[in-house]
């Protein structure tokens, strides 16, 4: 039995790289080809129709199938299951939108939707994002201790926001960020710093955000790989930069770095990182 790393484009990031804009069938094809090994949808990005309308390309092009699901009850998740039993995702990403401000009130809502994904034989993975049940890393420690069966996608970014986290963090904040890592079962690709969630990766001034990021992700996927030691599984890093808002652009409005250069950036930095020394690098 071998581990081993998916690397997933997002059809999101996809978004507004040309003009005129790209059909999704050349969206697909050139995620494809780039050796990208799945797409991940979005239904935040897309209706269910429109989400759906995409199960041709998956089997066109062979990518396996990622989903990420915003429900606002815990009933509205039963869809997004079944659309990731058709596209070949083998979890479902929730960015849950049934968010109760007391942590007594959120327990039911997560384990609501455990049950549901259970009995639908679909794995989910909370993702580590703002507006959402996971807005705050504070109250997502409590949701850890509270729930031992969930499971995280990480996208750090968002905490480093949330934080206004300095670079490198205080070890308070580290030692929480490690306890997410180790509740992750995959990752996402997005370089933040305290006060802007998608930065460029190459800008010399951003260079120590990227080291934190990157040890970040080896510190996760080696805690991954311990967890699957003596499993036959594959670990999913999903490269997801978003079009404008998310990328910063200049007074014209044109993006400040080029964001499939950077996806496939952090499409190689992640295989490097698989293939390489898992140990954390001391900055």
């Amino acid at each position: 039995m071998a581990n081993r790393l998916l690397v997933y484009q997002a059809l999101w990031a996809m978004d507004r790289l040309s003009t005129p804009e790209a059909s999704v069938a050349e969206k697909f094809d050139r995620v494809r080809e780039a050796g990208f090994d799945g797409m991940a949808i979005d239904l935040g990005a897309l209706t269910l129709e429109q989400a759906e309308s995409t199960m041709p390309h998956f089997a066109r092009t062979g990518l396996a199938g990622g989903l990420t699901a915003f429900p606002a009850s815990v009933d509205a998740l039963n869809p997004a299951l079944q659309l990731a039993h058709r596209i070949g995702a083998p979890f479902v990403v929730v960015i849950g939108q049934e968010m109760p401000v007391k942590l007594a009130d959120m327990v039911p809502v997560i384990e609501g939707w455990l049950r549901l994904a259970e009995r639908a034989s679909m794995p989910i993975q909370f993702e580590t994002h703002r507006n959402c049940i996971t807005n705050d890393l504070f109250t997502t420690m409590q949701l850890l201790d509270e729930v031992p069966g969930m499971r995280l996608a990480a996208d750090l970014s968002h905490y480093v926001v949330d934080r206004e986290m300095p670079c490198p963090p205080p070890a308070a904040l580290q030692t929480m960020i490690t306890k997410v890592l180790e509740h992750s079962d995959s990752f996402q690709g997005r370089v933040a710093a305290r006060g802007q969630i998608q930065i460029a990766l190459d800008f010399p001034q951003n260079a120590k955000w990227v080291a934190l990021f990157r040890d970040w992700w080896r510190q996760g996927f080696a805690a991954w790989r311990a967890r699957h030691a003596d499993q036959d599984a594959a670990l999913v890093f999903l490269c997801e930069l978003g079009p404008p808002d998310y990328a910063i652009t200049d007074a014209n409005g044109r993006e400040l770095s080029d964001r499939w250069n950077e996806a496939l950036l952090l499409a190689r930095w992640a295989r490097e990182i698989w293939s390489g020394d898992l140990r954390v690098r001391q900055h």
